[in-house]
């Protein structure tokens, strides 16, 4: 029997197969209506309003505030920052990007074991978004694992190639100690204690979302993820290219310049919850390359599973009611078993 919201794991082709056949023309499935398309001239490139936070700091109680500070405007503003001096070295988050390189270019037969349209799986590699439920495709391929605790969850990752465990490991356990710093730097700069929900975060749900985005040949008129906001609290992604595009609240797109050794931070709508809607979640999208391949590392972080957030209390007042229904990561899941991401997000299903 098929598990909920599950097709046949065979039924797509991915792109990682289909993009040598594919040198001059996509196929139609991935070409997107008009409006949907990345207009190149409505794109902000200039850099100097995406946030850079030094997280040096962290480590000098007398630079605290203006670090907070600096956190508090980029949360307010774009709910983004890339972060420098993380403490992660240059090696591990390259490993982690070469490993993954290595599982994508693997045979077909490899990968396709860990092939699932069931969200709920523990590991999945898939294409597009959802190809069950996408009715464009998406120029990409996935593969998404839970990661903490990790002595839980390895054993199920991948074990070809052979140092994929070790390096995906090294990587995941490295980011969600920087992701426990941020999570107290984040809530600092919104009014709570650093020390707020310590448990559910500390014991929360972490997912890899490891995509390769193949190099095409339109990439005018496809891209390897629609507009979306995460669900989760923190999103934390490691890059090999430029490619990520964000939305401000113009409704302006930028795209987001590559830096060598930084991360990108992003909040998702876990954190909009929380926040009681003073920060948002941020919307973001995949562009595509003619002639470069990207691979990125997006490591999630919610609550627990099953775990009900709703706002903080300390966040709601008079000049603040209560904006949001309490949700949970599983809900999400189920929510996006069934409909497609871009067409129906599950934050707007709980805002009062």
């Amino acid at each position: 029997m098929e598990a909920k919201g599950e097709t046949s794991d065979t039924s797509f082709t991915s792109v990682t197969t289909f993009n040598p056949k594919c040198r001059e023309k996509i196929p139609q499935q991935y070409v997107l209506p008009p409006l949907q398309r990345p207009n190149r001239s409505l794109i902000c490139h200039i850099s100097t309003k995406l946030p850079i936070i030094d997280l040096s700091m962290l480590n000098h109680s007398a630079h605290r505030p203006q670090l907070i500070n600096q956190v508090h405007a980029a949360c307010k503003t774009l709910g983004f920052f890339q972060v420098i001096n993380h403490g992660i070295p240059a090696a591990i988050m390259k490993d982690a990007l070469d490993s993954a390189e290595e599982f994508f270019n693997l045979p077909s037969d490899k990968k396709m074991c860990y092939a699932s349209t069931d969200v709920h799986k523990p590991v999945r590699y898939g294409t597009s978004l959802n190809h069950g439920t996408d009715k464009v495709l998406y120029w990409r391929d996935f593969i998404k694992h839970y990661a903490n605790p990790i002595s839980e969850w390895i054993h199920l990752w991948p074990s070809d190639p052979p140092s994929y465990k070790e390096k995906m490991g090294s990587y995941a356990k490295a980011v969600k100690i920087l992701q426990k710093q941020l999570m107290e730097v984040v809530l600092e700069s919104i009014g709570l204690n650093a020390n707020y929900l310590h448990d559910d975060i500390e014991e929360g749900s972490q997912v890899m979302a490891v995509n390769c985005y193949p190099s095409c040949p339109e990439p005018d008129l496809a891209l390897g993820m629609p507009p979306h906001t995460d669900y989760g609290t923190l999103t934390i992604l490691n890059q090999s290219h430029q490619g990520l595009e964000i939305m401000d609240q113009d409704n302006v797109w930028h795209s987001v310049p590559f830096l060598q050794g930084a991360l990108i931070v992003q909040l998702g709508d876990q954190f909009e919850i929380m926040s009681n809607g003073r920060y948002k979640s941020i919307p973001h999208r995949a562009t595509l390359n003619l002639e470069t391949k990207r691979m990125s590392i997006a490591s999630i972080h919610s609550m627990k599973i099953e775990k009900k957030v709703g706002p903080a209390p300390d966040l709601v007042d008079e000049q603040h009611p209560i904006a949001y229904k309490e949700g949970s990561f599983r809900e999400f899941l189920d929510h996006i078993s069934s409909k497609s991401l871009s067409e129906c997000k599950y934050i707007d299903t709980l805002k009062t």
